[in-house]
């Protein structure tokens, strides 16, 4: 069917097993990109973690039906399954993670800064349109490289925190949402923390010049460029942040998501908002080694994405948008926004005169403006068997395996508790309380409408979102769990939230007065 037909969906599942659907990342239906682009990388790098680490699946495997993301756990290959077990038990004994913590920080993430800033460097509106063209494959391919790189450091990411939550949560019968407090400052990506910004923050303190262009009326696009023309290290201090959260997606992972320089007023208002705020014994030496390799590795949750695929997707979308623009000035298409909506091969066609039609392109729009996850069914094929007894495994596949199983958990699971009246019930994300107005929000391209106080209500947030923090007073969402993206960064702000509710974008309408406690995991709209 045409994206934009009003034929109904079908939904044949995209393959033998049981697959099912990830509105925690995907919420919204994906481009045709995004769609083509995003299964090999995704696959190879789930593929690449589950070896490394021994992991008794062969890896994940997404695939999108109608743009909506259904994603597979793939089996692991009978021949390997010995190798796995004993690999497994080296990476316990090893604390493999380090070594990829390391890795990391020393290589990994300095490599992709350089990259990242190189292809940055170069302007598409200046490109003819070959070279404009052969930009786009080099954006393209920069991407995927950047999402194999999120996803390879995945078991990194979640089994040393999903090891933590068992053994800790079975010793003391605490809840994770308490547990996991104990992360809070672990990761401060994920508050929006950078030695860039900090440096922004004590410049604007100093220079009186820097206070007033950000409370002035002035075009907000033109008072960014007003900061970093400033002498004094102002101007270049503003250049260094800018030019490091410029061309990150603000939130969402696809193209069709808006990055931070295409909302110079949220960016400025998060900016002013920023430099005016302030920023058991039994077995206590098994819970401090636990403890220690879970904040060790808690950083590479956000980090992985926010330092590879956001910042690569906004470069990427950047490009197309300068395509789109080249498009529309020609008659081409109604919209350089629509340009996104080509597939790769697409958008180097209709550079050279072919390609999909005007309408084509904006009825793919539409349509995905139109639905959400909410349009989808949650599962397809047949239930899958349970997973195996990790008691018949040796020692370091059972660990894994339950240390794996309770991250998953806490990151796509919501919660099941029922809603009473104008009292709905989540997860405790984040300790605290706060009251408000509720600021329903859809879509990236409707932060501008978010102001300091509200209580953001949406149906969840990627990393990138970090940059928006010092404007919220508290977070609400439909899907999560306690290590989504959204959980994290609340906790690492120390601003309220509450995930998982599965129906708080419904049941709360924007402007309302909420109250939320995320304490309890509780959301009670006022008025």
């Amino acid at each position: 069917m045409s994206a934009g037909g009003s034929t109904e969906l079908r939904f044949d599942p995209p393959g033998p097993g049981f697959w099912e659907l990830d509105p925690v990342h995907f919420p919204r239906p994906a481009t045709r990109y995004w769609s083509e682009m995003h299964p090999a990388a995704f696959k190879r790098g789930t593929s690449e973690f589950a070896r490394s680490f021994g992991m008794l699946i062969g890896g994940l495997e997404m695939a999108y039906l109608n743009g909506f993301g259904y994603k597979q756990v793939s089996p692991v290959p009978e021949a390997e399954i010995p190798a796995r077990l004993q690999r497994a038990d080296e990476v316990v004994q090893k604390k493999f993670w380090r070594e990829q913590v390391r890795d990391w920080r020393e290589t990994f993430k300095p490599a992709s800064l350089k990259a990242h800033r190189e292809i940055q460097a170069v302007d598409p509106d200046a490109l003819s349109d070959d070279a404009l063209a052969a930009y786009l494959t080099r954006c393209r391919d920069h991407h995927a490289g950047m999402i194999y790189q999120h996803m390879r450091f995945t078991a990194t990411a979640i089994v040393p925190i999903g090891d933590f939550l068992a053994h800790v949560g079975e010793w003391t019968g605490l809840p994770p949402a308490d547990l996991l407090g104990l992360m809070r400052g672990t990761s401060p990506t994920s508050a929006g923390a950078s030695a860039e910004l900090a440096a922004l923050i004590a410049a604007i303190r100093k220079d009186p010049r820097a206070g007033k262009i950000l409370e002035s009326d002035e075009d907000p696009g033109r008072a960014l460029e007003a900061l970093r023309a400033l002498d004094g290290g102002t101007g270049a201090a503003a250049s260094a942040y800018l030019d490091l959260v410029g061309y990150r997606l603000l939130d969402g992972f696809d193209i069709s998501n808006p990055f931070a320089l295409e909302l110079p007023d949220v960016l400025r208002r998060s900016i002013r908002a920023a430099a005016a705020g302030t920023g058991p014994e039994t077995h206590r030496a098994e819970f401090d080694q636990l403890l220690e390799e879970a904040r060790l590795t808690y950083p590479i949750r956000d980090e992985r994405g926010v330092f590879s695929d956001i910042w690569a997707s906004g470069l990427m979308r950047r490009a197309a948008l300068a395509a789109g623009r080249r498009l529309a000035s020609k008659g081409r298409i109604r919209d350089a926004a629509h340009f996104v909506d080509a597939g790769l091969e697409e958008m180097r066609s209709l550079l050279s005169g072919g390609g999909p039609s005007a309408d084509e392109l904006e009825a793919r729009a539409a349509y995905r403006a139109k639905h959400s996850a909410k349009d989808a069914p949650p599962t397809l094929g047949p239930q899958p068997p349970p997973p195996p007894d990790p008691s018949g495994l040796p020692p370091g596949a059972a660990r894994l395996m339950r240390a794996t199983g309770v991250a998953l958990n806490a990151l796509f699971g919501s919660s099941q508790a029922q809603h009473e009246g104008r009292k709905l019930r989540g997860l405790a994300a984040s300790r605290g309380f706060y009251e408000g107005p509720a600021r329903r929000v859809s879509h990236a391209s409707e932060f501008d409408r978010i102001v300091k106080g509200d209580v953001l209500v949406t149906e969840s947030t990627t990393e990138a979102f970090n940059i928006l923090l010092p404007l919220l007073g508290a977070i609400v969402t439909d899907s999560g769990g306690l290590l989504s993206h959204s959980a994290i960064v609340a906790r690492e702000y120390g601003i309220p939230g509450v995930v998982g509710t599965r129906e708080a974008t419904r049941r709360i309408a924007d402007g309302a007065r909420v109250q939320v406690d995320g304490n309890k995991g509780e959301v009670t709209v006022l008025a």
